[in-house]
């Protein structure tokens, strides 16, 4: 398939190509645009210029249906496929939902940083659109696709709540929401094995190499905005999660991959229930 051109009214700066993901609805052709995207900036073809509002709600497709969280179906702890396609289908979702998260954070708050905090993001966008890609995939291999079942949209809810402070978005997002993520996606991975669906599992264990990086992007410009306004990070970090946080940190975490990301205990452990 083609790579899709930007469209006019996307060019030439970053805001504008950023507003042109995030109000593309369909999910094939929002993955080939961040792709794009991210390729005109590394290859010098947007300019850092953020001259363009975000939207306050990202495009979405008809399917799937989006649901509160208290009204999703439990989904089947065992190891049969139709509890895997569930699994699947809500780790698309995710995937789906990171890909805004991503280009939103690079038009709504990068006027005033350095280029790199651009060419982190769009390196995570891109990387999430692979993701998205790679799980749709299995997805349709498993005779399912992305907008079969239900989903809640509670990764944008938190980014909404955050939308206006940086260091909220990130603290919340990258720092908690996606940590979780280190936390719980090795034992996905096991539960695939075990089940004997090793395409899946490696997927998984794919996505799971590259949210290290994006937590430790996370770390990164929070560190960084934490300092540029004198504040003690780890500190910012706590009070940020209690006001804006509407769950709990909760263990057990995966320190390890936590620690990796530069996420360390002094962060996360004053907060665990």
């Amino acid at each position: 398939m083609a790579e899709p051109a930007l469209p006019p009214t996307a060019l030439p700066s970053v805001a504008s190509a950023c507003h042109a993901v995030l109000t593309t609805a369909q999910p094939r052709a929002k993955l080939m645009l961040a792709r794009h995207v991210s390729r005109a900036w590394r290859a010098g073809r947007l300019d850092h210029r953020f001259d363009r509002a975000m939207p306050d709600v990202p495009a979405r497709p008809d399917a799937p249906e989006l649901l509160p969280p208290n009204r999703m179906p439990r989904r089947s702890s065992g190891g049969g496929e139709k509890g895997r396609v569930a699994l699947l289908h809500a780790l698309a979702h995710i995937e789906f939902s990171a890909i805004d998260l991503a280009f939103d954070l690079i038009g709504r708050f990068g006027d005033g940083l350095p280029r790199d905090f651009v060419d982190d993001w769009m390196r995570v966008g891109a990387e999430e659109a692979m993701h998205f890609a790679l799980v749709d995939r299995r997805l349709r291999q498993l005779g399912s696709h992305y907008g079969a079942l239900p989903a809640h949209d509670g990764l944008w809810d938190a980014a909404h709540d955050t939308r206006d402070d940086l260091a909220a978005r990130l603290a919340v997002v990258p720092l908690v929401l996606e940590a979780r993520a280190l936390d719980v996606t090795p034992q996905m991975i096991a539960r695939l094995a075990q089940a004997g669906d090793s395409i899946s599992s490696r997927i998984l264990t794919r996505i799971a190499s590259d949210e290290v990086g994006h937590v430790a992007a996370g770390v990164k410009w929070f560190e960084t905005v934490a300092n540029l306004r004198g504040f003690a990070p780890a500190l910012t970090f706590q009070y940020l999660v209690q006001c804006h946080f509407r769950g709990t940190v909760k263990p057990p975490f995966n320190d390890s991959a936590r620690r990796q990301a530069g996420l360390t205990q002094e962060y996360y452990a004053a907060l665990a229930h």
